[in-house]
């Protein structure tokens, strides 16, 4: 297994601090979506990262190939929303965890 970075953009700089009912719903399914692979070991951290440059999520995952751990972004509810959310994914060549 191999470890990617997803980093979750948002539709607009401003967000999440206006977020519309549809987007926090979204993100309501979303939060939803990754504790599922949390919980199945997939993911292994996942949260937003308030960066002051601009509000993104981040999402470590293990995953066989980048295209895998690309489709774990592109199937989240928040990417399907037609929303304007959008991932990019980063392989992490070499990482250490606690035990």
């Amino acid at each position: 297994m191999a470890h990617f970075m997803l980093r979750l953009i948002g539709p607009r700089p401003t967000f999440p601090a206006d977020a519309t009912d549809d987007e926090r719903e979204a993100m309501r399914l979303h939060a939803e979506y990754w504790q599922v692979k949390a919980d199945a070991g997939t993911a292994i951290a996942v949260g937003p990262v308030f960066d002051p440059a601009g509000v993104w999520g981040m999402a470590l995952v293990e995953a066989d190939s980048a295209e895998q751990a690309t489709r774990l972004g592109e199937q989240d509810p928040v990417t399907l929303s037609g929303l304007g959310f959008r991932y990019t994914v980063s392989p992490i060549p070499s990482i250490i965890l606690r035990k």
